[in-house]
């Protein structure tokens, strides 16, 4: 099978805007991204609005590829930067522009879901450690999933889930494993076609993610493990702890 990485990049962001040209170690956040993924998988491009990102991207060395500014999600995006540049790929694989730190496990976790040829969609989870603590588990800017005997997700939120009911909240973690979604996402490249013509869905629109039209649609989407830890990169605080984390461990 070919898999082709697309990495969304707007420059503006509501929280951070231009982030995907800020500087991180001395490189922009979205050239640390390309980078980080381009070795792992048969052809990577990013595919953005805007011209400023479009530039630095050549500037280089990387492919990029210029989309419609109208679109609501990244999703959307890659499935026009597939139509453009995809042809002869069987799998796209969306990778988060604010993801410096994504590793090649990762990406190597997410495309061995296709090994089952009945896989449509995967992503990735990390379980929540103790050391985490109870307020990450909490964070509701960090979607929980629950999942299947078959490693399935049924339900992705914002709100902790399961809820433990028999439990102190305080014992949560150390008495049951939730899981982190990790937002990379792939998609065989009709079922990409498909979701992307669909409307919003009630629950998409009630915890404002999109995993959740495809699940209400009838879709499957498998998941994989990571123990990788990463930091994503939404404000301006998470570079601060980014800049820290690449001082500590470098761009693995």
């Amino acid at each position: 099978m070919k898999f082709i990485g697309i990495i969304p990049a707007r420059y503006a962001s509501t929280r951070f805007p231009g982030k995907p040209l800020k500087l991180l170690g001395g490189k922009p956040i979205i050239q640390r991204v390309y980078e980080q993924v381009k070795g792992t998988l048969d052809d990577v491009y990013v595919a953005t609005d805007d011209e400023r990102i479009e530039a630095a991207v050549r500037a280089f060395g990387g492919n990029v590829v210029m989309t419609s500014a109208s679109h609501r999600s990244g999703t959307d995006r890659c499935y026009e930067a597939y139509t453009k540049v995809g042809a002869g790929f069987d799998v796209i694989i969306n990778i988060q522009g604010d993801e410096p730190f994504i590793h090649p496990e990762q990406l190597e976790t997410v495309k061995a879901c296709f090994d089952d040829g009945a896989t449509q969609i995967a992503t990735l989870v990390k379980p929540f450690t103790e050391s985490d603590g109870l307020a990450a588990l909490e964070n509701p800017n960090s979607p929980k999933v629950v999942v299947d005997a078959q490693m399935h997700a049924l339900y992705f939120s914002r709100s902790v889930i399961p809820y433990l009911r028999s439990v102190p909240r305080e014992k949560w973690l150390s008495s049951h494993t939730f899981y982190k979604h990790i937002g990379l996402y792939a998609y065989r490249a009709e079922v990409l076609r498909q979701i992307t013509a669909m409307p919003q869905s009630a629950l998409e629109q009630a915890e404002s993610l999109e995993q959740l039209r495809w699940l209400e649609n009838g879709y499957t989407i498998t998941v994989g493990v990571s123990q990788v830890e990463t930091i994503g990169i939404d404000t301006p605080e998470d570079l601060v702890k980014a800049e820290e984390f690449l001082r500590l461990h470098g761009a693995r």
